[in-house]
């Protein structure tokens, strides 16, 4: 994933751009970057990787060099960036958050046009912003070029823009991703997460609808294109990745998942003695579940986060499950011999929950009922860099059903599988539990949780549980 925050200002927006990037150090966990321009200085950069230290850390120094009335800052899963590009548009700063899917064929668009090579190399892979700036670069204008970029890019493209004159924010196409926009007596900013501009003494002005370009300077925002009314924004974004105090659509996250659990309780059968959240992302989910089922919601067992990294930072998968294991400690007064309901916010690959199950039972839990906040993941995210998977059969869901059905699986029959009705979820529901060593498993209805969100289900992407694009 990712996130960016932006400020303009009629005086030093340093300040506002560390603490408002740093607000979404949840989104990334490699790389992150601030620009500015100062009218003095001009455009100034600085690039940290961050898989060993927390953003603060790694930029306290740079916030006593920096300078600017402009600036953009990055946190990111993947490519270093902003970058500073200089063209026939003048120099200017860039940031993007998103997927691209036909990089090939893009990159091979903008050499026939002229460009001659990329210098931004991202793990061997051409850095997908210098590509969406050389995309830009294809035409006349800074906002006919970021359209440009909406209509060509397959997958998502949400972007940051920071000129001499001001900052460009553009909201991809569908709307996948969020822009929140914040005002104060001197300035603007935008920012992936609402909550980040909160405490810097800004006020919510509004959120920018899907395709929708605006340019911001200290005196004001200036529409360049229109919101479009055909809307994709991710499920996810309320399930986990957004943080409790941000809200989408003016949708609360943290409510959005009392709202979640208090859904999965209504359709459930069993009666254990406590309902646990695994920390943190099942917590909000557990206390909603508890609220409405009467069961007393408790925490078994607890994260130390003082000084472990989180736990999905390292790129070697095993590492991450070790790091994971052993940042949760068991409360046993609260395990042992006691029947306990967990809510996660999903089962990706299913490797930390089992691990995690089995560490309750050796800590004398008598038994460990699951319920995933979400449906079973059957797809692979198209449209945002939600997971490191490569592949689809990194899916506990997809191995399960290999296993029943073969390599060669039809649309037809993964719909059967994405049907809480039908007998194939049933076995495969069955065939999860008895791998994972669960007492029992429910997951979420895809159609509880879009009543949990409460948008239309036109307006929310749900392909990675339902493969509808």
């Amino acid at each position: 994933m990712g996130g960016f925050f932006g400020a303009v200002s009629k005086t030093n927006c340093v300040f506002d751009l560390f603490y408002g990037t740093d607000y979404h150090s949840h989104l990334g966990t490699r790389r992150a970057g601030m620009a500015v321009y100062s009218r003095e200085k001009g455009f100034d950069r600085a690039i940290h990787n961050i898989e060993n230290s927390p953003f603060r850390t790694k930029f306290q120094d740079d916030v006593d060099k920096m300078e600017g009335v402009f600036g953009i800052g990055c946190i990111s899963d993947f490519e270093p960036q902003p970058l500073i590009v200089r063209s026939h548009h003048g120099t200017y700063a860039i940031t993007t958050v998103g997927k691209i899917n036909n990089t090939d064929e893009l990159v091979n668009e903008v050499y026939k046009n002229g460009t001659s090579h990329f210098l931004e190399m991202s793990g061997g892979d051409i850095n997908p912003t210098e590509l969406v700036a050389a995309l830009i670069n294809q035409k006349e204008s800074i906002t006919e070029g970021i359209r440009y970029v909406q209509d060509s890019v397959e997958g998502s493209m949400t972007l940051l823009l920071m000129t001499n004159e001001g900052i460009y924010a553009a909201r991809d196409k569908l709307g996948r991703t969020p822009i929140a926009v914040g005002v104060k007596d001197d300035g603007y900013c935008a920012c992936f997460e609402s909550f980040a501009y909160l405490n810097l003494g800004y006020t919510h002005e509004r959120e920018l609808g899907p395709a929708e370009i605006v340019f911001m300077t200290p005196d004001g925002i200036r529409q360049m294109a229109p919101a479009q009314k055909k809307k994709k924004i991710c499920s996810f974004l309320w399930i986990y990745y957004g943080y409790p105090c941000s809200s989408y659509e003016g949708i609360s996250v943290e409510e959005m998942r009392y709202n979640c659990g208090k859904l999965l309780a209504k359709r459930d059968h069993v009666k254990p003695d406590l309902v646990a959240g695994v920390p943190d992302s099942g917590t909000a989910h557990a206390i909603g579940y508890a609220n409405e089922s009467g069961v007393p919601f408790s925490r078994p067992f607890i994260k130390y986060t003082p000084t472990w990294p989180r736990s999905f930072m390292p790129t070697n998968q095993s590492k991450r499950n070790e790091i994971a294991k052993m940042k949760m400690l068991p409360v046993e007064a609260l395990i042992k011999d006691k029947s306990l309901l967990l809510i996660d916010d999903s089962i990706v690959r299913g490797t930390q929950l089992r691990e995690t199950t089995e560490y309750l039972y050796a800590s004398g839990a008598k038994e460990v009922h699951i319920r995933p906040a979400c449906p079973p993941l059957l797809y692979g995210c198209k449209y945002l860099n939600f997971s490191r998977s490569s592949s689809e059969m990194d899916l506990i869901t997809r191995r399960m059903i290999r296993a029943r059905e073969g390599d060669n699986v039809s649309d037809e029959v993964l719909k059967e599988y994405s049907d809480p009705e039908s007998p194939k979820y049933k076995e495969m529901l069955d065939d999860i539990c008895r791998q994972l060593n669960f007492t029992t498993l429910r997951y979420h209805r895809l159609d509880d949780m879009i009543e949990s969100i409460g948008l239309d289900k036109e307006d929310l992407c749900t392909y990675c549980w339902d493969g509808v694009e």
